[in-house]
């Protein structure tokens, strides 16, 4: 880390990618309700930062705005489970997309995964989302199957994609 709490310098100036703390989930939820998401809700978030196995990480502006602040601008929420590294959610703000912001926060938390010993990423993608899945594949992610209507408002379909950690494209 080269600095306190930061997990990676952005690849693109401007932005820190952290820890997600507490402090953060009022604006996670924010990002997670205007990207649709399955929406987990802050209670879900705040369990989930307690948790040993978690990794959630938040791509910050290094700028402060006008109250004096460090929006979010992204984050990233995965789970080591049983020696595999589950993807379960990525948001960033409208305003802040096509910045390679995704990019960076999904490399973030495969790299942790990895060190952390995960032999294997997985992730459940809306069948719909071609955006994301060009995002995955561009990082080696590869379709693996089809969970029959996964998600809900809208209902769809959703693609199971797997990478073999260690393997990069």
């Amino acid at each position: 880390m080269s600095r306190a709490g930061v997990v990676e310098e952005a690849g693109h100036e401007g932005f820190l990618v952290e820890r997600m703390g507490e402090h953060d989930l009022l604006e996670i939820v924010e990002i997670e309700e205007t990207c649709g998401l399955s929406l987990w809700g802050w209670d879900a978030y705040r369990t989930e930062l307690d948790r040993a196995e978690s990794i959630m990480l938040v791509a910050r502006r290094e700028a402060t705005d006008f109250h004096g602040a460090k929006r979010v601008s992204g984050f990233v929420a995965a789970r080591l489970s049983a020696g595999d590294l589950h993807i379960n959610n990525i948001g960033i703000r409208e305003e802040a997309r096509r910045r390679g912001l995704g990019r960076t926060l999904l490399g973030a938390a495969l790299e942790l995964g990895a060190r952390a010993g995960a032999l294997e990423a997985i992730l459940e993608v809306r069948a719909g989302n071609h955006a994301a899945q060009y995002l995955y594949a561009g990082f080696g992610f590869a379709p693996a199957g089809r969970r029959r209507n996964y998600y809900r408002q809208p209902a769809e379909d959703a693609l199971l994609m797997t990478l073999r950690l260690g393997v990069r494209a």
